[in-house]
């Protein structure tokens, strides 16, 4: 909290930070005057160094800024260098004789008499570190113009330190972190900047290895930024990336807690395949349990691991590169999986050679025991939390959560994801799309509401129309229609001609929703009643036998943002599916109890939190605006 001087009543803004010693830069530069009523105040500020400059005290201004300052920082769009000063600028905020005699003319700033000249007002800080030893006279003529952001706001504060109080040349390096206390005050010189920060004393610097320092370089593609995780939200658009993330989830919790939803944490460990078909990131302590004497010809088994499984995964796999040879519409997906097919081809050898060379009695094999590991039994990291929020549904009314989901996935996705969930107690499928139609609209309009200035950023750097995208979904309404009514609208298309043949019971590919949303709806389009094949097993069977109670909704880019369903209540039906599907009953044994004792008809929906952060800035890779990125061969940190 600040401290009011008597009688200097502090301007509403410019807090201190509760728990650090400084001012957080977005109370003063986010205000609507753009902190000039701060004029006066001392202030602590800290944050990290995006832009410098040196200039020399006494002398004539420097010649008009080069096309790339001296040093910068960038995410792959560039920083602004603010704009050098004049001759009159420099001259008067910088000699002291000639400043003195321009204040005894009454002339400030912009050479008018100053009226009304506002007290100076100060904040007290508790002790703080003793103040960095000054630079040498030989440098005492030179002043460091920073720019300094402390990833609260877009916007960056203009530091100006003169070099009797530090050597400037720790200051210098982009990524530089320091501590300044110091004078806000008008400008030293003319340019963007409304109000700067005039040093007194540097308490802390944090400095770089500039020469190994990854962001010292320009234009650093989100490509190449996909490499340093670790220093990439210093970056001015991945900080408005993770703000609008922020936002975003926030947006969430507010909207479920005022619709009367509870939250709850879905289990990140399951004995469940909450889908029924996708690929399982297994759990297992049993691992580091082999005996490490096993002779370099011991075969690793586990349980349901075979030659044949190996081939059939292959097989799997090839159609998999195949199709995406047809569409090649993601290079990056099908470079994943031909590595990935390369390798279980590469196992598969192996597994062939050691059976034809070695007679059966020699291939010693360690067959790993579950009902010794940590669980007793096989588990997984949960791939959806839907059915486990099931449970608190049927008990509690309506429920949510948001949090990891993970996919053992070598096709260039993403291995884990952020994950809203919903469940709804007696409601359909109805509701269920009604509430992901709100929940959508109120997710776009807070984004506007909240984060303008980090949004008008996004529009300028990667997405001209985003801002007019959300405004129009806000007013607007998403067409909804049947999956049947999507293959018949597309089958009639005769000015395209798709790369894979549109049939009923297969699945919608990228480029047909992107033509049914972006060209023959032109609106984000709801889409309902699949195939069962296509949907996980629990979502309820229509009466025609042929298609369940699920939906998705699809925005441009043939993006699918929401998926949901009526999951299914009865029991002989829901009995009927894991069958069908061949998975282990007993898995699901716990999930249709729920159906066995006071069952009640719900429903409910997922929604990629890292896909409508897509949608919403217009970049086009999760990998972009997820904070630590995990996809196949990739876990750096």
């Amino acid at each position: 909290m600040t401290t009011e001087q008597p009688g200097n009543p502090m301007p509403v803004g410019a807090t201190r930070s509760k728990y650090s010693n400084r001012v957080v830069l977005k109370t003063i530069l986010e205000r609507s005057d753009g902190g000039l009523e701060l004029i006066g105040v001392r202030v602590v500020i800290g944050g990290w160094v995006k832009a410098s400059k040196e200039v020399p005290k006494e002398s004539l201004p420097p010649p008009p800024p080069p096309s790339t300052p001296q040093l910068t920082t960038d995410d792959g769009i560039g920083e602004t260098e603010p704009k050098d000063s004049s001759c009159m600028e420099i001259l008067q905020s910088r000699i002291p004789f000639f400043r003195s005699i321009m204040k005894g003319l009454g002339c400030h700033g912009n050479y008018k008499l100053r009226e009304n000249s506002k007290p100076l007002i100060t904040i007290p800080f508790p002790p703080l570190p003793p103040q960095l030893p000054s630079s040498s006279s030989s440098s005492s003529s030179l002043i460091a113009f920073l720019q300094v952001s402390d990833g609260s706001c877009v916007a960056s504060l203009q530091v100006v330190v003169d070099s009797s109080i530090v050597p400037l040349s720790q200051l210098l390096h982009i990524g530089t972190s320091i501590l300044v206390e110091g004078l806000l005050g008008q400008p030293s010189v003319e340019g963007k900047h409304v109000i700067e920060l005039k040093a007194e004393k540097i308490l802390y610097i944090g400095t770089v290895e500039h020469d190994k320092y990854p962001l010292s370089m320009k234009r650093l593609p989100f490509e190449r930024l996909r490499d340093y995780s670790q220093f990439r939200p210093r970056t001015t658009t991945v900080a408005s990336v993770t703000r609008i993330s922020n936002a975003l989830t926030l947006a969430t919790h507010i909207f479920f807690q005022q619709e009367g939803f509870l939250h709850m944490h879905a289990p990140v460990i399951t004995t469940t395949d909450c889908e029924g078909f996708t690929e399982k990131f297994q759990v297992t302590t049993l691992l580091g349990k082999v005996d490490k004497t096993e002779k370099p010809n011991t075969v690793m088994e586990t349980e349901g691991v075979s030659l044949e499984v190996i081939k059939s995964a292959a097989k799997e796999k090839t159609m998999l590169v195949e199709e995406l040879q047809r569409s090649g519409s993601n290079k990056e997906a099908l470079a994943a999986a031909l590595i990935d097919l390369r390798k279980t081809n590469e196992l598969a050898s192996q597994f062939e050679a050691r059976e034809k060379s070695k007679p059966e009695t020699s291939l010693k094999a360690v067959k790993l025991n579950f009902s010794e590991d940590f669980f007793s039994c096989q588990t997984y990291l949960t791939v959806s939390g839907r059915l486990h929020l099931e449970s608190y549904a049927c008990a509690l009314g309506n429920v949510y959560s948001v949090g990891p989901r993970f996919r053992a996935d070598c096709a260039g996705n993403v291995a884990e994801r952020s994950v809203i969930e919903i469940e709804m107690a007696f409601s359909q499928l109805e509701d269920a799309m009604s509430c992901a139609d709100d929940f959508f609209k109120f997710l776009c309009k807070w984004v506007l509401d909240n984060c303008p200035k980090d949004m008008k950023l996004v529009s300028k750097r990667i997405d001209k129309t985003c801002i007019d995208r959300l405004q129009s979904l806000i007013s607007g309404k998403v067409e909804k229609i049947s999956y049947a009514e999507a293959v018949d609208v597309l089958g009639k298309v005769e000015d395209k001609k798709f790369e894979i043949e549109l049939k009923w019971g297969s699945a919608l590919t990228a480029e047909h929703l992107s033509y049914l949303v972006e060209v023959i709806h032109k609106k984000p389009v709801m889409i309902y009643n699949y195939p069962k094949e296509v949907k996980p097993f629990y979502a309820r069977l229509n009466d025609d036998g042929k298609t369940v109670a699920a939906f998705d909704l699809v925005v441009p880019k043939a993006r699918t943002l929401i998926s949901g369903s009526q999951n299914e209540e009865r029991l002989d039906m829901l009995s009927s599916r894991i069958k069908e599907l061949g998975l282990p009953r007993e898995q699901y044994e716990w999930y249709l109890d729920l159906r066995r004792h006071g069952t009640v008809e719900h429903s409910g929906f997922s929604l990629g939190l890292d896909q409508m952060i897509l949608f919403t800035t217009g970049l086009s890779d999760a990998r972009d605006v997820i904070p630590f990125p995990r996809s196949y061969a990739q876990a750096d940190n």
